[in-house]
């Protein structure tokens, strides 16, 4: 095993958007980082061809162009609207050609254990894989966890036995997975959604499994993309829900009518499906709803509403768990189903270690992850300072989820939901109070 000593730069693992975020503000605030990436350039899960990928074919942005873009680099005027995972994986390369970030990673290097070697300030050692195979060992000033939110499949146990095929979402890549098969999805978030369409147009059959109701969004609102329309005043909540839902009846419909359970909690308390499509196949008896699983039986799905059907595959678009496999658990401050950290990056007591993009909301694009990073990289940059010290006693005192007082459902994927201007104003104080200027 080499071993090599690099104990004044920080390790960043990852180059998908929150990566190469981080290393972009790292350069610019001349921060010594080296930088990990487990595929062989950048792009993160975007990149279909990257060895954890879990995109397929058929796969665009949810939010608009505009809505995701980063700031300082936005896309061009022909990218589409929604661009597609190639179109987006080519914009995060031209993103690293534009700052010169390559020279800064280690590319096919998978980060096998990071560990620190005391409290903070002792370094962090770190121990990888090279693309030969090759082990190597370093010392490290700290650690920048940005590996993604979207790897580890969720796959539910089902009970009974499926003599057909069973694949996670996470295993898909092609429409032409479903040729001549009757499908049952199982999951109606985007993905679901999006994947169900394919199967209506290239198995034999399909129809989709759900456990709750949704709200569904258009992607176009008046010919314009939906989340570019509107927004110029920010209404309070009890006044912004009612306006929504009134304008969601009035551009989708009642999805209710086409089967759709009806949701059980309000709008925005969890993510909406941006996909008006499922809507239109289901209003045409393209897809059937189906209520939730009860059990399998070779070929058979038992339903809880004592109906069945019968299908050669099932596909779980159940979503993911936040997966950190090289770091021990009880380090990242685990409450529930994420980590409880402060503005949900930084660690209550540790000023070495931090999680970069575990954070959603809906439209915080990834210049919201953007901001996130600056305000690590400042808070870092700013060490020994008063202003450093001012921080470190906020986050050490305890703090909350910057949820805005919603109430967000209680699954894996909200446990790390933010309402975005809660989160941004407060992310964008942090960052003024270290002497930034957003």
């Amino acid at each position: 095993m080499g071993r090599e000593q690099t104990a004044d730069q920080y390790a960043l693992i990852g180059a998908g958007p929150m990566g190469l975020a981080t290393a972009k503000i790292f350069k610019q605030l001349g921060i010594p980082f080296q930088g990990f990436e487990l595929n062989g350039d950048v792009g993160g899960l975007w990149d279909i061809d990257a060895p954890r990928s879990t995109m397929y074919e058929t796969a665009h942005l949810i939010s608009s162009k505009h809505k995701t873009e980063f700031a300082d680099f936005p896309m061009g005027a022909v990218v589409a609207d929604y661009p597609s995972h190639r179109e987006v994986c080519s914009y995060f390369r031209a993103y690293a050609d534009r700052f010169d970030l390559r020279p800064h990673y280690h590319f096919n290097a998978e980060v096998l254990k990071v560990a620190p070697l005391g409290g903070t300030g002792a370094g962090w050692r770190v121990q990888w894989r090279d693309g030969d195979g090759a082990e190597h060992e370093q010392v490290f000033k700290g650690v920048l966890i940005a590996n993604g939110t979207l790897s580890e499949p969720n796959l539910p146990a089902f009970k009974g036995g499926f003599d057909g095929e069973l694949i996670h979402s996470s295993q898909y890549r092609s429409p032409r997975q479903f040729a001549g098969k009757r499908v049952l999805v199982v999951g109606a978030g985007n993905s679901g959604c999006d994947i169900a369409v394919d199967a209506i147009h290239h198995g034999e059959s399909c129809e989709i499994s759900m456990r709750r109701g949704y709200y569904f969004v258009p992607k176009y609102v008046f010919g314009k993309p939906a989340d570019t329309v509107g927004g110029a005043i920010r209404l309070p909540m009890w006044l912004k829900r009612p306006i929504d839902s009134f304008l969601l009846g009035w551009f989708v419909g009642d999805p209710q009518k086409y089967g759709f359970p009806k949701p059980d909690y309000r709008l925005y308390e969890s993510h909406p499906v941006v996909n008006s499509q499922i809507i239109f196949h289901a209003g045409h008896g393209d897809v059937k709803v189906r209520g939730d699983i009860d059990r399998l039986d070779g070929r058979t799905v038992h339903f809880k509403d004592g109906s069945s059907g019968d299908y050669d595959m099932i596909l779980a678009a159940t979503g993911y768990k936040l997966h950190y496999p090289f770091i021990d658990r009880e380090l990242l401050n685990w409450q529930g189903d994420a980590p409880h950290l402060y503005l949900n990056c930084m660690h209550p007591e540790r000023d070495d270690l931090f999680v970069l993009g575990m954070v959603e909301a809906s439209g915080l694009g990834w210049q919201g992850r953007h901001d996130q990073a600056e305000m690590v990289a400042r808070y870092l940059k700013a060490q020994g300072t008063p202003k450093a010290e001012a921080l470190r006693k906020r986050k050490a005192a305890g703090f909350a989820r910057a949820t805005g007082g919603m109430h967000y459902i209680d699954l894996p994927r909200m446990a790390y939901y933010v309402d975005k201007a809660t989160y941004l104003k407060e992310v964008h104080r942090e960052i003024r109070a270290l002497g930034g200027g957003a």
